[in-house]
């Protein structure tokens, strides 16, 4: 292994692996679906949308993806300082509702996957429709996975947001699980949407308040709790040349 090589599979010094840096139960089911695309495509991109000084490069190489953070101007100067950019990793300076990011991913043919969590709740239902339509054009036989709570969490949130003024932007979209199907119909080149299902935790991994991270999904099913917890969802486009479904609209 070369040196340089070396410096790219090893995480910065004190952002190294450890219980403080495993992501949550939300962060797992991205992880999960963004690993599940690279055993099918090893060579893809993963385009991480609002992704801040995350590392999720570093959880998820493979050795061959090629990995672009999306995020604004000034986040993106902060994070080439204390993550600089290498040869497969690279910090875009876009806003997500700015679609030129997309041009930045080289060899989509390669396969190219789009994570953008706690990003779409904040758009309004335009740009949403809008974000969707330009990956299903941009990126035949790539995939979307986003996440997006309840239409009734969406109103308490905006409601919360507003009496308090501690959320960094609105909540604008919301997405009930029955409505999933409507998703699909947001533009003919996606030809499937799935809910991405909990994924594992280690069994030392405790969630807020002490309660070991394996007892807290069985919590989750609680109706009145279930009913708040955002979906975590796979939006996946039509391969090039394939037939594509006349288009609806999300609202």
């Amino acid at each position: 292994m070369t040196e340089s090589e070396r410096t790219e599979s090893e995480a910065p010094a004190g952002w190294e692996a450890g219980p403080a840096r495993e992501p949550g139960a939300r962060g797992r089911r991205f992880d999960a679906a963004v690993r599940a695309y690279l055993e099918r495509r090893p060579e893809a991109t993963v385009v991480a949308l609002g992704e801040g000084l995350g590392t999720g490069f570093w959880r998820l190489d493979n050795g061959l993806l090629n990995w672009l953070t999306v995020v604004p101007p000034e986040t993106a100067a902060v994070r080439r300082i204390l993550l600089p950019d290498s040869a497969r990793r690279r910090t875009v300076a876009r806003a997500v509702t700015d679609h030129g990011w997309l041009d930045a991913v080289r060899e989509p043919e390669r396969g190219v996957i789009v994570t953008a969590p706690g990003v779409l709740m904040r758009l309004p239902p335009p740009a949403v429709r809008a974000l969707l339509a330009a990956c299903a054009e941009r990126f035949p036989g790539g995939a979307l996975v986003f996440d997006a709570p309840p239409r009734r969490a969406t109103v308490r949130a905006r409601w919360a947001g507003g009496a308090s003024g501690r959320w960094p932007a609105p909540v604008r979209w919301g997405l009930d699980r029955a409505q999933l199907p409507r998703v699909a119909g947001a533009h003919p080149g996606i030809v499937a949407v799935r809910e991405v299902g909990p994924a594992p935790a280690s069994p030392r991994r405790t969630a807020p308040g002490g309660l070991p991270a394996r007892l807290m999904w069985p919590v989750r099913r609680i109706p009145v709790l279930g009913a708040l917890t955002p979906l975590v969802c796979e939006v996946r486009f039509a391969p090039a040349g394939s037939p594509r479904r006349a288009s609806s609209a999300v609202s």
